[in-house]
């Protein structure tokens, strides 16, 4: 806990200059902007409002409970980012599972960096670094790449550029963006792989995409194996109706996802063929859930 308090201490003289309104700074050319602007400011958690431009939609309540109880014990040791908006009022940039997990254990302060910018520039920031992040899910990054090209005007060749990716991967995760939903949300939720969404794309019907992801779970295909599937569709030695065949799922896991799902706090998914054998999925989003499952486990 002292930890904490001492973590809560940075910035505090900052923060007291920005609460003055005669130093009221709009601009990085104000009196006072250089001591304030990319410097590390405690800002009050109640005058900092959420990003509408968030590339992240999903929020697991227990990674966020692991990430608050972290917090109650260290601190915020990576300060957020967030823009002037008004008058001691801010808007988050980046950084709002930290801020969620503040607010949570009822921190009156969070670290932050203060930045300048308008809101086409505050959604090109909050895009791209929270692409750069290693939590967000492949259809999550999907997005926020579309996002950069309808809303900022970037091209795929400036958006390489801007996000130090190369173009064909770009061109990867927006190719998932063409598949059913129903697909995504097993990508999202971490039933199937990129890989094996790269590879239902090369569908078109949305009808037959869903028939193959079906068999993809009850048969626990790998990627390799559907590829396979998806290249006999399109040669024509099977049809959409037959990529539904053998799907009958053992006994013995039929409450087997839903009983580990409970007991995990995380939606698993369990998948076996008729033959016993099969795969038990696990997903987790951050370092914080991951240890947390660990433990449940193995029980340590």
């Amino acid at each position: 806990m002292a930890k904490a308090t001492k973590k809560q201490a940075l910035g505090r003289g900052l923060s007291a200059l920005l609460k003055d309104p005669e130093n009221d700074i709009k601009s990085v050319s104000d009196k006072n902007a250089d001591k304030v602007v990319g410097n590390i400011v405690e800002l009050d958690v109640d005058a900092i409002v959420v990003n509408p431009f968030q590339p992240r939609s999903n929020f697991n309540d227990e990674a966020l409970q692991e990430l608050a109880s972290s917090i109650r014990e260290l601190g915020v040791i990576q300060p957020i980012t967030v823009r002037k908006l008004d008058f001691n009022k801010y808007q988050l940039v980046s950084g709002e599972r930290r801020y969620r997990a503040s607010k949570l254990i009822g921190l009156d302060t969070i670290p932050a960096y203060i930045r300048i910018a308008n809101d086409q520039e505050s959604l090109e920031m909050a895009l791209v670094e929270n692409i750069q992040r290693q939590d967000l899910d492949p259809i999550e990054i999907a997005l926020s790449y579309q996002r950069l090209i309808d809303e900022i005007k970037l091209t795929q060749e400036k958006l390489s550029e801007r996000v130090g990716k190369k173009r064909s991967t770009i061109t990867n995760y927006m190719r998932l963006l063409r598949l059913d939903p129903i697909i995504q949300t097993g990508i999202r939720d971490g039933f199937i792989s990129m890989g094996h969404g790269r590879t239902l794309v090369n569908i078109e019907k949305k009808e037959d995409q869903i028939s193959l992801y079906e068999r993809i779970i009850g048969e626990n295909l790998s990627v390799r194996e559907t590829e396979r599937a998806v290249k006999a569709y399109h040669e024509g030695t099977i049809s959409s109706k037959s990529v539904k065949k053998n799907r009958t799922s053992p006994s013995f896991i039929k409450n087997a996802s839903g009983e580990l799902t409970n007991h995990l706090s995380v939606k698993v998914a369990v998948n076996a063929s008729a033959n016993g054998k099969g795969k038990i999925t696990i997903p987790f989003y951050s370092e914080e859930e991951f240890q947390r499952i660990k433990k449940l486990i193995v029980g340590e």
